[in-house]
């Protein structure tokens, strides 16, 4: 069996898979960035809801009504979402 190979073979073929494996190369750098961003905001949810729930807990436990206790849940949560952005903000200025 002769194999019969042109001296160009496949030249242009490989110039589309490099124009392709560019694209590809970027899209899993955005994906990636984006999976540590969703993640990140997910645990960051995470954290206030239990800071939240922990709040409200001990706010019944003393004695507190549950309009009162449902906004001392919320005041936590709110300090804790607040708390998380004021840090990132200085995070993103330093590292910038």
């Amino acid at each position: 069996m002769f194999i019969f190979a042109r001296p160009n073979h496949g030249e242009q073929r490989f110039r589309d898979v490099e124009s392709r494996q560019r694209l590809t190369v970027l899209w899993e750098f955005v994906v990636s960035h984006v999976a540590v961003v969703l993640f990140s905001v997910v645990s960051v949810v995470l954290v206030a809801l239990l800071a939240a729930v922990g709040t409200g807990k001990l706010a019944r436990l003393d004695g507190a009504t549950y309009p009162a206790a449902l906004m001392r849940s919320a005041a936590a949560f709110a300090a804790v979402l607040t708390l998380t952005a004021a840090v990132t903000g200085a995070l993103a200025t330093v590292l910038n």
